[in-house]
């Protein structure tokens, strides 16, 4: 009899060890009305994102292997923060005409994806967009306030969501509004179109004292993380004004001096992953990354993109756009323009930045009519989004050679030059050769200066 106690004690070892620990969540759910857009699942920090294919009747289900645990599910249109833990099995259902009235999160985990969408829902009802960078420092300090104690509300009264995620959420609270306090003064010089608006004395009290490296909440809150790299955009503003120096080397060397290595690491790679697509001194920025970074992992992609970016520096032939559809007719290609300098930009018709561009860059090239450059805007609109190209071409009386992309951000001519942003205008010369992968934009007095330099 002990024996076979202990055959059966041994099999259950064995069993125990052969068991695969579980490291994903299985998403599922039905969209009715499913707008034209794929169904996409992006980690907060875009470092992961999955596209979840979805059934013509709506239905889908996904397992996302997990490297985190929070998430965003988009489908073109509509977006909402999940939360997903290890062995989470959630439901998601929605009307995509209504997506707001009509949203279901069930099944086990979906507690706390509950939360974010209150929140989320409340914070845009409050908040109402950019217009509230317009306020002045009173209102628009009441009015965050009102959204920190709404959001602890909304948590307080949350069922089902565990003790120690409410503790760290109260913290992501109070991160959160004190990451807007934090920015106010830039946002408000920009919206209210004050470039020299400073705040008063007293605005900034509730900053003092913070500690601006605390891995833990740094890995949790996004607020606190937003408030930490708004911090030292400041420090190297400060930087910029005493040195002398260019902006994206300054916040390299800036954030090389915090001691955790996990937020020294985050910062430097989130900035670098796009800043070195614009940095004006590439050999610069690029050895100052790598001087100061230690995670592995994140060198070998900024080496990458360093290595495929010189390919595209000044001297180096054009990579091309081929047979983009002209909105006058026909096709265009690169090299159908030899001959003549090509001023592009790119853009996209829901770009905000882009379009800031658009009265800019109609004087420039009503400038330069006739003389010898042709002013090519190369839109990276998906296909679904065509119609809305041709429309806004149309009533902006866009000039220049209007172009639509093959394969919107896919296209060879924007993977060649790693574009990771837009608007982006690029400088090719009369043979195809490449003056300038960045070149200044159409609001930017240095352009002229540019087209100055070349005769042009």
């Amino acid at each position: 009899m002990n024996k076979i106690w202990i055959f059966i004690a041994a099999i259950a070892v064995i069993s125990c060890k052969n068991e695969v620990p579980v490291d994903y969540a299985i998403i599922s759910g039905k969209i009715t009305n499913k707008i034209v857009g794929e169904l996409s699942i992006n980690s907060a920090d875009r470092s992961v994102k999955k596209v979840i294919n979805v059934a013509e009747d709506g239905t889908f289900v996904d397992t996302l292997t997990l490297n985190t645990k929070a998430y965003v599910l988009y489908d073109g249109k509509n977006m909402t923060k999940v939360y997903l833990d290890t062995g989470n099995k959630i439901n998601i259902n929605y009307n995509a005409e209504d997506f707001e009235k009509t949203l279901s999160i069930t099944g086990e985990g979906a507690e706390i994806s509950n939360y974010l969408f209150k929140v989320g829902s409340k914070e845009k009802e409050l908040k109402k967009g950019s217009d509230v960078y317009v306020l002045e420092e009173a209102p628009y300090k009441q009015l965050f306030e009102e959204i920190k104690e709404v959001s602890k509300e909304i948590l307080a009264a949350s069922e089902g969501v565990s003790e120690e995620f409410k503790a760290k959420e109260l913290r992501n609270i109070k991160y959160s509004y004190l990451c807007q306090i934090s920015i106010y003064e830039r946002y408000h010089a920009h919206y209210a179109k004050m470039p020299e608006f400073k705040v008063s004395e007293g605005f900034l009290t509730d900053l003092e004292g913070l500690d601006y490296v605390n891995e833990e909440d740094f890995l949790f809150s996004e607020g606190y993380k937003k408030m930490v790299t708004s911090h030292f955009f400041s420090e190297a503003s400060s930087m910029v004004e005493k040195d002398s120096i260019a902006e994206d080397i300054a916040f390299l060397k800036t954030v090389s001096s915090i001691t955790n290595e996990t937020i020294k690491n985050s910062l430097l790679f989130d900035n670098a992953k796009y800043a070195v697509t614009y940095t004006e001194d590439l050999e610069t920025f690029y050895a100052t990354f790598m001087a100061n970074s230690t995670n592995e992992a994140n060198n070998v992609v900024i080496t990458e993109s360093y290595n495929k970016l010189k390919t595209v520096y000044k001297g180096q032939p054009s990579p091309k756009f081929v047979d983009y559809e002209n909105f006058l007719g026909g096709t265009t290609s690169l090299d159908d323009l030899k001959g003549k300098y090509v001023y592009v930009d790119v853009w996209a018709t829901w770009c905000g930045p882009c379009k800031a561009e658009i009265p800019f860059l109609k004087e420039v090239e009503s400038k330069y009519h006739g003389k010898d450059i042709e002013f090519v805007s190369i839109s990276v609109d998906k296909a679904k989004d065509h119609e809305k190209w041709v429309k806004m071409v149309t009533e902006k009386e866009l000039k220049g050679i209007q172009l639509f992309s093959d394969k919107d951000w896919d296209s060879e001519f924007v993977t060649g030059y790693l574009i990771k942003g837009i608007p982006r205008f690029i400088l090719i010369d009369p043979n195809g050769v490449i003056v300038n992968s960045n070149a200044p934009r159409p609001s930017d007095s240095k352009l002229i200066d540019l087209f100055n330099e070349l005769n042009i």
